[in-house]
């Protein structure tokens, strides 16, 4: 084994640092293993959920075990596996009811040292709540999905879609596309995409929406009053981290209805509703931070059936070298949708 490696640092939104570190040592309980690829998230652009800089890029890896220590027992050198960068814990007030993200702990379990590097170590507690080995059905671009298609999942759990709604996404990146794809599983009947790229708008279609607007040519209320029977949608996501969008997503809800919150405003951002119309118009508002264990083993199952277009929705691939160029496509956000970094090179066959 090597003890330094390559690594991609997070430094500022403009400054990605190819840098050399050390190989993480393991414990006991412990794995290490060698990154096959790591998507990038499109949260890595948001500079306030940063909590500490600098910081090695991605948490989104899929690898091959190459290390184990002396106690593990249920895993084994060469077995090829997706580890949940954040895992849970069973004993907590939050835990018992169901929120395993949001107890304090789930945040503080992180893969050593991230994703977009050569290498990373893998705790006994990420080995015990949320580590899979991957069938050879799953390929290791559909496994890079694993981690922020399991969140889009965790959303659409709390959706609460009756056969045949009509749902509305706002936002038409990855993980809108995601909601997009995901949404007639849970019962959906027309899904709509809502987005100012047209380029967005045509991969929409592509994972299974059934209408798309364009918000900066059309007024979007009348535009889906139209295609939806004259009436709003029962659930409406948003994922455009904007006040706008979230106005917007707000006006399109119908009574009775569903307003799905699938990603942050910054902190100290106001969302100021009219409290007359939310308390007649009888809109649930729902939200969901990250996935856990049970949402990352139901969309497994999902990928192994062949129910998820994942390969489909990876646009881009660069190598680790390449690291800041892919991270300025990120920021960008422009015709991309899943952008992959491979540490180790990119397969030929990708090329």
């Amino acid at each position: 084994m090597t003890k330094m490696m390559k690594a991609a640092v997070y430094h500022a939104l403009d400054d990605i640092r190819l840098e050399e570190r050390p190989v993480p040592e393991i414990g006991r309980e412990d794995i290490l293993l060698k990154t096959i690829a790591c998507g990038l998230c499109g949260g890595e652009t948001m500079s306030w959920y940063k909590k500490a800089q600098p910081k090695v890029l991605g948490h989104e890896p899929v690898g091959i075990v190459v290390e184990v220590g002396e106690d593990v027992t249920d895993f084994a050198v060469g077995d090829r596996l997706f580890v949940n960068h954040h895992v849970g814990r069973v004993n907590s007030h939050w835990s018992r009811r169901g929120h395993f993200t949001r107890d304090p702990f789930y945040s503080t379990m992180k893969l050593d040292p991230g994703g977009v590097c050569e290498y990373y170590r893998v705790t006994a507690q990420h080995l015990r709540m949320d580590a899979h080995k991957l069938p050879a059905s799953i390929s290791d671009e559909a496994a890079i999905t694993i981690e922020p298609w399991s969140c889009v999942l965790s959303g659409l759990k709390v959706c609460n879609i009756q056969p045949g709604d009509t749902v509305a996404v706002v936002g038409a990146g990855f993980m809108g596309q995601g909601f997009v794809h995901m949404a007639p599983l849970f019962g959906a009947g027309k899904v709509i995409a809502l987005d100012f790229s047209d380029w967005r708008l045509e991969q929409a279609h592509k994972f299974g929406a059934t209408h798309t607007i364009n918000p900066k040519k059309e007024d979007a209320v009348e535009a889906l009053r139209a295609c939806n029977n004259g009436r709003l949608a029962d659930t409406v996501v948003v994922i455009a981290p904007f006040p706008s969008a979230w106005e917007q997503a707000g006006q399109l809800v119908e009574v009775g209805g569903c307003l799905h919150l699938g990603a942050p405003l910054a902190p100290n951002t106001d969302w100021v509703q009219d409290g007359n119309k939310a308390y007649f118009d009888q809109v649930t508002v729902t939200s969901r931070y990250s996935s856990d264990h049970t949402d990352t083993y139901s969309y497994i199952r999902l990928l192994e059936a062949g129910r998820i277009m994942a390969d489909e929705a990876i646009s881009h691939r660069f190598h680790i070298d390449d690291s800041a160029e892919a991270f300025k496509m990120l920021v960008e956000a422009e015709k991309s949708l899943k952008i992959v970094v491979y540490p180790q090179g990119i397969p030929e066959e990708k090329l």
